[in-house]
């Protein structure tokens, strides 16, 4: 702490801690982010030196594990009874007045308008996730405690934040009990130096805690029954046995899931995480989605915040430690991308190396469940040939099962077949629909008819959704007010999916529009649709992809794409007729189409004739 102390009165702290901020997250902090460095620290360095505790190591701006989320600070030294390493959270508010939200448990109102999480809960839930995730904790928070400290405040203009429930992990202190607020500090850290407590906690590998697993394996597992059916099983059994082998001979090997939509490479994800959870092995869920993320952590982890952090995403493994976890769950690998680095990513971390590696890396078995006909982006890597390479390369065992049922598009084989035959995905070209009594397909004259059908299944208890081609502008939600309708097709009008992650106006955020009922009151793209499935689909073919004669043509110039468009590697054509196959095969019970070329509405009509 004396080199903070230092660096107040050089008036030299905050520049410096500017210029690591910015170093280490890519963009430079807010003014409110520079305001509480220029007073809440000085604050609290005044107290840490009046408790006596010169000595305490101070981490400012600590990033919590496999998160963007930062803790202001963490206090670092040894229990003034035990010796052990101690921690203590702290939150540093400049706020004066706050108090409870009507109709809410755990949030409070700044300033009477401002809407935030009560501080004792905030630093009480970072607390549990650094236990959660920091090996050297072994998921308990015995050595940790968690204050929130509103120096600016009095008691009395935060009255109603005492009636929240306090505990070791959340305790709340005002500038007027600055002497408790002191008094506490001593009784978790001693006058002992803290480097060696603050090595510990930044030097210790990430994983989940057993007791985290164990909290996973009720939600997942137990939550809902997952019945797995011939290939899926035997992808089960594989992975199962691959961890088994690995924990007994100290060996690395790869498993990759292929199949096509609705094959149950989802089930079969989380189906491992539970059992895997239930017998204490250390396992993450990873994809490359935010929608598909975000949804399975409301869905699997609803009741339990803290199982939701076993969902996150393939860039988060760029320095992640070799074989930190047991086995890494990558779903939607086909989402992999080329490297995890991005315009936030820290320099030290811009080594070129191939995201595939890294996952690989971080765990004894890495399972990767990939369609490859789902490769819609030009960076995106997620294929059979490019993480066997990886895994040659890095000399561990490949184990490939191929699923081969079909259990979305109401288990028709004879459907999925006729998409890929329809886009020249697979080998023969265009062929009739001859109907399959487990699925509708049908092509209409107008959008309008096919959003009259679909509401009448949505009365009737059927999920439907309407997506489209990325053909139109996509604009921000209207301040104050709905979407705009940015899909026309002549008279009928529709909004894009919102853009925000929260809701407006009655739309859903953008991660749950496939998930939420309202969702179906806008059109959603491969972005949002990718992942999921509902009964009834309807697709909108734009001028980005039309039929001319005997050959599809790919139309960049149509499309509001910018990612594919300006895209290498993949080609535009490629990407285009994915993204109409993902949209194409959504549907469980059945699919309606309309295109806007009237060449190509006429090839489909041809098709599915009489349908």
């Amino acid at each position: 702490m004396a080199g903070v102390r230092k660096q107040i009165t050089s008036k030299s702290l905050v520049t410096t801690l500017s210029e690591q901020f910015a170093y280490e997250f890519g963009y430079n902090p807010s003014p409110g982010e520079v305001r509480s460095w220029e007073r809440s620290l000085q604050v609290l360095v005044g107290d840490l030196e009046d408790a006596g505790l010169d000595k305490v190591e101070v981490l400012v701006e600590y990033r919590l594990p496999l998160t963007s989320k930062r803790a202001d600070v963490i206090l670092c030294g040894e229990h003034p009874k035990t010796g052990e390493s101690s921690y203590v959270v702290v939150e540093l508010k400049q706020w004066t007045r706050a108090s409870r939200s009507a109709g809410t448990d755990s949030v409070v109102l700044l300033d009477g308008v401002l809407e935030r999480l009560h501080p004792v809960e905030q630093v009480r839930r970072y607390c549990t996730h650094i236990a959660d995730f920091i090996a050297a904790l072994r998921g308990s928070t015995e050595q940790l405690a968690g204050v929130a400290y509103l120096h600016n405040a009095s008691s009395e203009g935060v009255a109603e934040l005492w009636d929240f429930e306090q505990s070791e992990t959340g305790r709340l202190f005002t500038g007027d009990r600055r002497g408790d607020f002191i008094s506490f500090l001593k009784s978790k850290l001693s006058a002992a130096n803290g480097a060696a407590a603050a090595d510990q906690l930044m030097n210790s590998a990430v994983r989940p805690s057993k007791q985290l697993m164990a909290l996973a394996a009720e939600e997942v597992q137990h939550r809902e029954q997952f019945v797995l059916l011939d290939e899926q099983q035997v992808a089960y059994e594989d992975v199962m046995r691959a961890v088994r082998n690995a924990s007994r001979s100290n060996t690395k090997e790869v498993v990759i899931i292929k199949g096509g939509p609705g094959s149950g490479k989802s089930v079969i994800a989380l189906s491992l995480l539970g059992e895997l959870s239930r017998q204490g092995r250390t396992s993450l869920h990873a994809t490359g989605s935010s929608a598909f993320t975000q949804t399975l952590r409301k869905v699997a982890g609803a009741r339990q915040p803290r199982v939701q952090r076993l969902f996150t995403y393939y860039n988060q493994f760029i320095d992640a430690e070799p074989n930190g976890v047991d086995v890494l769950i990558c779903d939607e690998a086909h989402r992999i991308r080329e490297t995890s680095t991005n315009r936030f990513t820290k320099a030290t971390l811009r080594t070129g190396r191939p995201q595939v590696e890294e996952l690989i890396d971080s765990a004894r078995v890495p399972v990767f469940l990939l369609d490859e006909y789902q490769v819609v982006k030009p960076s995106e890597r997620g294929s059979v040939a490019e993480i066997e390479r990886a895994a040659i390369r890095m000399g561990c065992k490949v184990t490939e099962v191929d699923l081969d049922g079909q259990f979305r598009c109401g288990g028709s084989r004879a459907y999925e077949h006729w998409v890929h035959r329809l886009l020249e995905l697979e080998p023969g070209g265009p062929t009739k629909w001859e109907g399959d009594d487990a699925f509708e397909v049908h092509v209409d004259d107008a959008p309008s008819r096919i959003e009259t059908r679909l509401r009448e299944l949505l009365e009737e208890g059927f999920s439907a959704r309407i997506a489209a081609g990325y053909c139109w502008e996509w604009s921000d939600p209207i301040k104050g007010g709905g979407l705009v309708d940015d899909v026309v097709v002549g008279d009928w009008k529709r909004p894009w999916n919102n853009k925000k992650a929260t809701s407006h106006a009655g739309a859903p955020g953008t991660a749950f529009w496939a998930f939420d009922p309202a969702g179906f009151d806008q059109v959603g793209c491969v972005y949002t649709a990718q992942g999921f499935e509902y009964d009834y689909g309807a697709v909108i073919f734009g001028p980005d992809l039309v039929w001319r004669t005997d050959h599809w043509e790919a139309r960049p110039e149509f499309s509001h794409d910018k990612q594919v468009k300006k895209g290498q590697g993949l080609s535009f054509e490629k990407a285009i007729k994915n993204t109409y196959k993902v949209l194409l095969t959504r549907g469980m019970r059945g699919m309606r189409m309309y295109s806007t070329d009237r060449e190509t509405q006429d090839l489909l009509r041809s098709l599915v004739e009489g349908r």
